[in-house]
């Protein structure tokens, strides 16, 4: 018989409904427990999950003795006391990014579940994807030679979503570097072999009704002379799932003739911060659908990583392989569920004793280069990084 973690969650957020379907039917994990203030979510859970309990703090979560991990879910600002928290009951963690917005606030982390003797994992991240793993196994193979020039290209309506203010302000975790960049540079990173060494930046908002950056363009150097150029849009104008065959982020077939969708619906709001709560998990949450694997993976945009003797394209099938004379596809296999591969780094860790690819040290990394672009954005000038990482293995 499989062995299933017993995991709860705190933050019945939206990061929570995206990931439901991947926690409510991975094989190697069982939902039973949850914490949040609204008590209409923590109703919705118990039915959802017969037999869970359902708390109101996170502390309460934390003295759960049937609770061994705890998938943190939670606004970003409060990750670190989060994980410190149950870090030291003795819970191992899964954080969603960014892993936090400040670089103490993740050595805080990784210093408090070093302690506890406890797994600290980052996820999810796009660079979980089927199609971003299986490119990174053909760099380490060698077969292609080296990464030299990564391209990354991604245009999404994200701006125009229902938000809260806090999400609105980039000093409180805001604005598309830390929720986008944190998903494109982690991809990046992975792909390029984690080393950064410089990033120079511009960020731009040029929209004074959402006061926050709303793109940004990045340079970015690694340790070994490669690099990489970034491009990021949340201004729901062009989208580059048309350069996904109009696949969505979120694996699901796009109708390219439903244009700006996002940006009508905002106009028609009327109160913002009760649109966004009514995307969180609760009773208008749609019934959950028996677990079934994706047609197609997640994806997060146009990327190229052109290496000495072959590029290397993502798409939701898998990688695209350019030769001096042929190309083909390597497919990704699909996982069971939709973002299995973020339960399957995370269970591998914590029941199998694997070291995880997105530890604490990665999150922190990714992390340092997004706190960079926004650096780099204000002075004019490039960024040296220091807290950086090379891929494990």
């Amino acid at each position: 018989m499989t062995r299933r973690l017993r995991l709860g969650v705190v933050g019945l957020s939206r990061a929570f409904t995206l990931m439901l379907p991947t926690l409510a039917g991975h094989r190697r994990v069982e939902l039973v427990a949850c914490a949040d203030p609204r008590p209409e979510a923590r109703a919705r859970f118990t039915r959802d999950f017969p037999g869970s309990r359902a708390h109101a703090d996170i502390a309460a979560l934390c003295r759960d003795g049937a609770v061994e991990a705890i998938y943190v879910a939670t606004p970003h600002q409060y990750h670190a006391a989060d994980v410190i928290a149950a870090s030291a009951a003795g819970k191992h963690c899964l954080v969603e990014k960014p892993m936090a917005i400040t670089l103490d606030d993740c050595a805080a982390m990784i210093e408090a579940a070093d302690r506890a003797g406890v797994q600290l994992v980052i996820g999810h991240s796009h660079s979980q994807d089927g199609p971003v793993l299986a490119a990174r196994r053909l760099v380490a193979s060698g077969t292609h030679g080296r990464v030299r020039l990564i391209t990354a290209l991604t245009y999404t309506d994200f701006l125009y979503r229902p938000r809260r203010p806090e999400e609105l302000d980039t000093a409180r975790g805001g604005g598309v570097v830390f929720s986008q960049g944190a998903h494109q540079l982690d991809v990046v990173r992975l792909l390029g072999g984690g080393l950064l060494r410089s990033i120079r930046a511009q960020c731009f908002g040029w929209d004074a009704g959402r006061p926050t950056e709303g793109a940004y363009a990045a340079f970015l150097q690694f340790a070994d002379g490669a690099t990489a150029t970034l491009t990021y849009s949340g201004h729901g104008r062009y989208d580059s799932d048309e350069l996904m065959g109009w696949v969505g982020e979120l694996g699901q077939a796009r109708d390219p003739d439903a244009y700006g969708t996002a940006r009508r619906a905002l106009a028609g709001i009327t109160d913002e911060e009760a649109a966004k709560a009514r995307r969180a998990y609760g009773p208008d949450t749609p019934p959950l659908a028996p677990p079934a694997a994706p047609a197609f993976h997640n994806q997060f945009g146009f990327l190229l990583a052109s290496c000495e003797r072959a590029d290397l394209r993502l798409t939701p099938e898998g990688v695209m392989v350019h030769t001096d004379d042929r190309r083909w596809l390597e497919p990704a296999p699909l996982p069971e569920v939709p973002r299995g591969e973020v339960l399957d780094e995370f269970c591998a860790a914590v029941l199998d004793g694997i070291p995880p690819l997105h530890s604490g040290a990665w999150g922190m990394a990714t992390l340092e280069a997004c706190l960079a672009v926004l650096e780099s954005a204000r002075s004019g000038r490039d960024v040296t990084l220091s807290h950086q990482i090379a891929v494990p293995g």
